[in-house]
């Protein structure tokens, strides 16, 4: 087999099903070898050709969220991995394991097969090709020799899925995936096993023995646990002994915001009088200047790297760090808690008692301001309650990026909430709801986002794989004409300057506004227009029937209030 399709058919062997793909000049030995495998009837991951790199890595990054599964994507020599750095860097942040594979210019100008035919066989050569995603990589390599193949993706596999999970990076130079290479073993088991990390037992019982005695607990949550068995453990745990879950810029669900102990996104006042926090998978647990944490508290950070080691600054304290991967620790403190003091006493009763009320009246308290602080015009907190109504009694996902609020909205099912990495590359949540639709073609996937993402997200590009790939999604477009993250952060540090008294803040504007909903129509979607608050229900409602019952993308474009 030609190795261009020996890499194809490993894959197959591994279990993958689907490789997102972005060809170019570099990838005729790997569709020669496709067409030799498909020939041949022999078995390799369905392509899915996406026209735009950064939409690529979005999408994989959203199919990991539903399935699970180790997604691969393709790209070309350097400019395509250019282009998909923004999107490794977001699968660092979040610890995606994805196997990130690109072309390398031919080093051979004549005399070998596969040597260099064009001019950008020159322009794209580079000596340090790697450089451009090694800082967010586990693992990065070159492939030397075609035989090479089957155990460095096997390698990639393995190191991707250790712990911490995480991006890998291997180049394909073309005169290599040229060469035929034997194929005996491409349908064989992986050569190496994923290391999976797990807690010391003595810092788990000390961990249990905290909560027990704790009489202010505290739960910060930004990763929510990765199963269904995780996210029921942590219920359980929150309930059982009485501990309030904070959710500061969480960007997965970890609990229902109907469940009892849940108290949204703000940790005051719950942070400064607790005795003891769990965080848990948290980058950013809280705002340090603005949320203080007293001298005597207990903090134990608890996920697959807790003390972030990626990061050259995060000094959040931690009092006891346990490694593992969250869902394996959660299960592990729990049978340790059945150990100790049954949670059933007096004191955490009239607990549990305070924290439920508090958690009605807060979420109570929220919709109430949202409500009345946007009478009659249309905001982000409109937005979030009408979306949140719309979706009741619908097995959907929200991928939000800077758009809607996870305190306003309803979000109860483990996988219905996903937001923007604290990486920060933009255009992400329209391409992770494609990919996201991809691993569950039965679920409603909606992404809502500022209209600065949506430009990002290479619409026209995310729009034209969601009509070929058969992928409908239901995308939002909060339209205040603005880089709204710029000019809030611009208020919070500079809340009286001279930026704030202008009528217009410096550098954020992005007006004229295009009309998106032309832009998404143009490409098969069916979209709509909304200036009006009593337009807004009922196209949400189309669109989601558009999505849902006629199986085709719709766009709803909300031109909402700044601020």
């Amino acid at each position: 087999m030609i190795a261009g399709g020996a890499i194809l058919a490993r894959l197959h062997g591994l279990g993958v099903k689907q490789v997102f793909v972005n060809s170019g000049t570099d990838f005729p030995p790997l569709i020669e070898g496709m067409a030799k495998a498909a020939h041949l009837g022999m078995g390799f991951p369905t392509p899915v050709i996406v026209p735009h790199e950064h939409v690529a890595m979005g999408m994989a990054h959203g199919y990991y969220l539903l399935s699970g599964q180790t997604p691969v994507v393709m790209l070309h020599t350097n400019v395509g991995l250019a282009n998909g750095a923004s999107g490794m860097i977001n699968a660092a942040c979040e610890n995606v394991p994805l196997i990130l594979m690109s072309g390398r210019t031919p080093v051979t100008e004549t005399g070998r097969f596969g040597a260099r035919t064009v001019p950008i066989g020159w322009g794209q050569e580079m000596r340090d090709q790697a450089a451009l995603v090694r800082e967010s990589c586990k693992w990065d390599y070159e492939l030397r020799f075609p035989e090479q193949i089957g155990e460095l993706i096997d390698r990639a596999h393995a190191i991707a899925n250790s712990t911490p999970k995480g991006p890998v990076y291997l180049s394909l130079p073309r005169e290599i995936l040229c060469e035929d290479v034997s194929i005996d073993d491409s349908q064989q088991g992986c050569r190496f096993s994923a290391a999976v990390s797990s807690p010391s037992r003595q810092h788990v019982k000390l961990t249990a023995d905290w909560i027990s005695k704790a009489r202010n607990p505290l739960i910060v949550a930004q990763r929510g646990p990765t199963t269904l068995r995780g996210f029921r453990i942590l219920e359980r745990l929150a309930e059982n002994w009485a501990i309030p879950v904070c959710t500061w810029w969480a960007t997965s669900l970890p609990l229902s915001t109907e469940h009892m102990c849940f108290i949204g996104s703000n940790p005051s006042p719950w942070l400064e009088r607790a005795d003891l926090v769990l965080v848990i998978n948290s980058l950013a647990p809280w705002w340090p200047d603005a949320h203080p944490v007293g001298k005597l508290t207990r903090v134990v950070q608890l996920g697959p790297d807790p003390l972030f080691s990626r990061f050259p600054v995060r000094n959040f304290r931690a009092d006891l760090a346990l490694t593992g991967e969250t869902d394996r620790i959660l299960g592990i403190l729990e049978c340790e808690l059945e150990q100790t003091r049954p949670p059933d006493s007096s004191e955490h009763r009239d607990r549990r008692s305070r924290i439920s009320e508090s958690s009605h009246q807060l979420r109570t308290q929220r919709r109430s301001d949202a409500v009345s602080t946007s009478r009659g015009s249309l905001t982000k907190d409109t937005v979030s309650l009408a979306l949140g109504e719309a979706l009741r009694g619908l097995t959907s996902s929200v991928f939000s990026e800077l758009g809607v609020s996870l305190d306003l909205m309803r979000r109860q099912e483990f996988n219905s909430w996903f937001q923007e990495p604290f990486s920060g590359g933009l255009g992400w949540s329209l391409p992770a709801a494609l990919g996201a639709r991809l691993a569950d073609p039965h679920r409603l996937c909606v992404a809502t986002m500022g209209d600065g993402s949506y430009m990002f997200a290479n619409p026209v590009a995310a729009h034209q794989v969601s009509c070929a790939q058969n992928l409908p999604v239901l995308t939002i477009v909060l339209n205040n004409r603005e880089w709204g993250a710029v000019r809030s952060s611009v208020m919070e540090l500079y809340p009286h300057g001279y930026a704030s008294r202008a009528n217009q803040v410096p550098l954020t504007a992005l007006e004229p506004s295009p009309d998106y909903s032309a832009v998404a129509r143009a490409c098969g979607a069916r979209a709509f227009r909304v200036d009006m608050p009593e337009k807004l229900m009922p196209a949400l409602e189309s669109a989601i029937r558009e999505v849902t019952e006629a199986e085709r993308q719709a766009l709803v474009e909300v031109a909402i209030e700044r601020g």
